[in-house]
C-alpha cells in the first residue's frame, strides 16, 4: 500500500480513537485524573536513567546532523529537567480542576436561571520540535482539562518522546483511563502533520510549538483552529528613573539565563540619559559571558568594538548568545520601537516611576508586560499554571501562557422548573 495512504489511515485511526477517548475522559473525576498524573510523575522519576539514555541517542544523532547549540539545548534532558517534568505533573495535579466549574449564575426576568459551565475543548493536536519535556507537559495539561491529546514531536527527539510516552501510558493504565487519552504519533513522516492539521472531524484545536517556519506552515495549512505564537522578540527597556543595580541584574538575566527560549530578551533598550553608565557596566558582563553585541550608532560609541546592528537585527529572534542594543530618547521612543519590532510575546520596563510603569503596562501590546522583572518569568511553570502548552500571542481564544483554563471553553446552562417562553 502507498505510504501516503498508510499515513492517512494511521492518522484517521488516531483521530477516531482520540475522539472516543475524549468522551470517556470528560466523565472522569478529578481524583482519577490526578491519580494518572501522579503515577506518571512517579514513573518518570523512577525511570530517570532510562530517559537520559534514550535522550543521549537523540543528542548524538542531533550532533551528527549538525543541530545548532540552541536546538541541542532544547533537546537535552538531564536530572534537573526530568525532575522538573515530574514536578510539573504534580503541580498540575494540585491545581483546581476547571472542568464543570459553574459561574455567573443569575435569575432572568422570565424566572429561568442562567449561567456558564466550563467544559473541555475535546481533542487537542500538539505539534512540537526538539523539547521532549513538552510531551509530559502537554499530556498533563490536556488530561487535567479533560481533553484527549494527539502529540506529534520532532524526529530529533524520537527516542526521548517514546520513553516519556511509555511513562504516560503506564500512568493512564494505573488510573484506569484509556490508553488513547494521550497518543504520541509513532511516525516521523512529515505527512502525519499534514493529516493532523486537517482532521476537523476529530481534532478541535492545534497547538504548534517550534520555530517560526513550522508555525507559519501550520497556520497557513490548518483546517482546524490554531493557538500559536510565531516568535519571541522580547525587550527590556531601562528607563532614566530605573534603579541601575536592579536594571543591570534583570537585563543580564533576561538574556543569559537561557538562550534558546522564546521569552529570552533579544533587544535591550536604554534611555539616553543613563545609557553610558548602564552599558559601561552591562557591556563587559555580556562579553565575559560570550554574548555577541550589536548596537545602534550611539551604542557603538559607548561600547567600542561591537558590530553595528542592521535593520534585520531588530526583528530577529536569535535564540543564541547575540543581543541587539538601542539607545532611545525616552519611554515613548522605547514603546514605539517595541510597537514596530516586538512580536507580542513579553516586554519589560525597568523604572521607579509608578506613572511610567502604569503607562507601559497599559500601552504596550504583548501577552505579558512586566515592571522591574526579567522576561524569563513569562512561563507557565513560573505563573503557577503547573506547566504550559505554549505561549499564545493571539488575542482569541487565549493569550499568554496556555494552562488548564486556556484548554477549556464555556457553554451556557439554563435551569428552569417547567418554564415556557411567552
Amino acid at each position: 500500500m502507498d505510504i501516503a495512504v498508510d499515513i492517512k489511515q494511521y492518522m484517521t485511526d488516531c483521530g477516531q480513537k482520540a475522539r472516543a477517548a475524549s468522551r470517556i475522559l470528560a466523565r472522569a473525576t478529578t481524583g482519577v485524573k490526578n491519580n494518572a498524573l501522579l503515577a506518571i510523575a512517579d514513573r518518570i522519576e523512577a525511570l530517570n536513567a532510562e530517559l537520559i539514555k534514550a535522550n543521549q541517542q537523540d543528542m548524538e544523532a542531533g550532533r551528527a546532523k549538525g543541530l545548532d547549540a540552541a536546538l541541542l539545548d532544547r533537546l537535552e534532558l538531564n536530572d534537573e529537567r526530568i525532575a522538573g517534568m515530574a514536578e510539573g505533573l504534580r503541580q498540575v495535579a494540585a491545581l483546581p480542576d476547571p472542568v464543570g466549574e459553574i459561574s455567573e449564575m443569575n435569575y432572568r426576568p422570565s424566572g429561568i436561571q442562567l449561567g456558564k459551565m466550563r467544559v473541555p475543548l475535546g481533542v487537542i493536536g500538539i505539534i512540537y520540535e526538539s523539547r521532549p519535556n513538552v510531551t509530559a507537559d502537554a499530556a498533563a495539561l490536556c488530561m487535567k482539562s479533560g481533553n484527549a491529546a494527539i502529540l506529534r514531536g520532532g524526529s530529533e527527539a524520537e527516542h526521548s518522546n517514546r520513553a516519556i510516552a511509555a511513562c504516560i501510558q503506564y500512568g493512564l493504565e494505573q488510573a484506569g483511563l484509556p490508553a488513547d487519552v494521550v497518543q504520541v504519533v509513532d511516525t516521523t513522516d512529515r505527512a502525519a502533520v499534514g493529516e493532523l492539521i486537517t482532521m476537523s472531524d476529530y481534532v478541535d484545536v492545534i497547538v504548534p510549538r517550534g520555530g517560526k517556519g513550522l508555525i507559519e506552515r501550520i497556520s497557513k495549512d490548518a483546517r482546524v483552529p490554531v493557538i500559536k505564537h510565531l516568535h519571541g522578540v522580547c525587550h527590556v527597556y531601562i528607563d532614566d528613573t530605573a534603579d541601575l543595580t536592579k536594571a543591570v541584574k534583570v537585563a543580564f538575566n533576561a538574556k543569559t539565563q537561557r538562550y534558546g527560549t522564546c521569552n529570552t530578551m533579544e533587544t535591550l533598550l536604554v534611555h539616553e540619559a543613563v545609557a553610558e553608565k548602564a552599558l559601561a557596566e552591562l557591556g563587559p558582563m555580556y562579553v565575559e559571558e560570550g554574548v555577541e553585541l550589536r548596537g545602534c550608532g550611539l551604542t557603538c560609541k559607548i561600547l567600542n568594538g561591537i558590530s553595528e546592528a542592521t535593520d534585520e537585527d531588530w526583528d530577529t529572534e536569535y535564540l543564541a548568545p547575540i543581543l541587539s542594543i538601542r539607545v532611545v530618547k525616552d519611554m515613548d521612543a522605547a514603546m514605539e520601537h517595541i510597537h514596530q519590532h516586538g512580536s507580542g510575546h513579553t516586554e519589560s520596563i525597568m523604572t521607579e516611576d509608578i506613572g511610567r510603569a502604569r503607562s507601559f503596562l497599559a500601552e504596550v501590546d504583548a501577552s505579558s508586560v512586566m515592571v522591574n522583572a526579567s522576561t524569563r518569568f513569562a512561563d507557565g511553570f513560573e505563573y503557577g499554571l503547573g506547566a504550559e502548552i505554549g505561549i499564545s500571542t493571539d488575542k482569541i481564544h487565549v493569550r499568554g501562557p496556555v494552562g488548564l483554563e486556556g484548554l477549556t471553553s464555556q457553554k451556557f446552562i439554563v435551569i428552569g422548573d417547567g418554564h415556557i417562553r411567552t
